[in-house]
């Protein structure tokens, strides 16, 4: 267990380690001002004394998330159940949320602004319009996967549409569930930083606004950083969740 762990790890982690030593003598080496781009050591420096003021922010951030992939969540897999068990929906419904990607997310926010004002709720729209589509997309797909003949089957034996649903269906869609929400879990930190670029007055978006115009670069960098281990963080929450629901995915992993 120790080595396979060893094996999937350490080749990621030994890169990144390079690539910080290689931006730490680089910008020593060619005398890159810190306010154009600070070593990692200064990075880390200023994420440990800012480490109050970052977690406050992460804080707010971190509800916009949650909140706006639940409600993503609960409405992509309501629009999945009724596509796939209403052609007339599907026919009138899933093309326009196919066409809606066309629209890029970031002109719609100051919209959200002026319908929602400064709050928390047009950060957590935003949030829920990004990670909304990957969860229906996969949703109807894991939903159509149930195998027909094993459907037919129980019909014969006087199933009811629940039975199938609860018996087959499902058990048939999770893998499908889990991809959507893991694709959304990792791109729901770009919603709700969108949302704060925009309008707000808390969030690690919003410091991140504050820092750049204070020319305080590491303090953005160390937002970044703060913003990718919160994604990371909620997309290996989203795994250990699956690997209790499905276990027999990860059998042979």
């Amino acid at each position: 267990m120790r080595s396979t762990v060893l094996k999937s790890y350490l080749p990621p982690a030994a890169l990144l380690g390079l690539f910080f030593l290689g931006w730490e003598l680089g910008v020593a080496v060619l005398g890159v001002p810190a306010y154009l781009l600070p070593p990692p050591s200064r990075i880390f420096q200023t994420f440990l004394e800012s480490k109050a003021l970052l977690v406050m922010h992460a804080w707010v951030t971190a509800q916009e998330i949650v909140v706006g992939f639940a409600l993503a969540f609960v409405v992509g897999m309501g629009f999945a159940f009724l596509i796939v068990h209403s052609p007339l929906v599907e026919k009138a419904l899933y093309p326009l949320i196919i066409a809606s990607q066309t629209i890029p997310v970031f002109a719609i926010a100051p919209l959200l602004i002026v319908w929602f004002g400064y709050g928390i709720m047009p950060k957590v729209v935003m949030t829920a319009l990004i990670t909304f589509f990957p969860m229906v997309v996969n949703g109807v797909d894991g939903l159509r996967a149930a195998d027909p003949d094993f459907l037919n089957l129980l019909r014969t034996l006087k199933a009811t549409r629940w039975q199938l649903f609860w018996k087959v269906r499902l058990p048939a869609a999770l893998p499908f569930f889990f991809s959507g929400i893991k694709i959304g879990v990792a791109v729901s930190v770009i919603g709700a930083v969108i949302g704060e670029w925009v309008g707000s007055d808390a969030g690690l978006g919003y410091l991140m606004l504050r820092a750049n115009a204070q020319l305080q670069t590491d303090l953005v960098f160390a937002v970044i950083a703060l913003l990718s281990l919160l994604g990371v963080g909620l997309f290996v929450f989203v795994v250990l969740i699956e690997r209790i629901a499905i276990p027999w995915q990860h059998l042979n992993h």
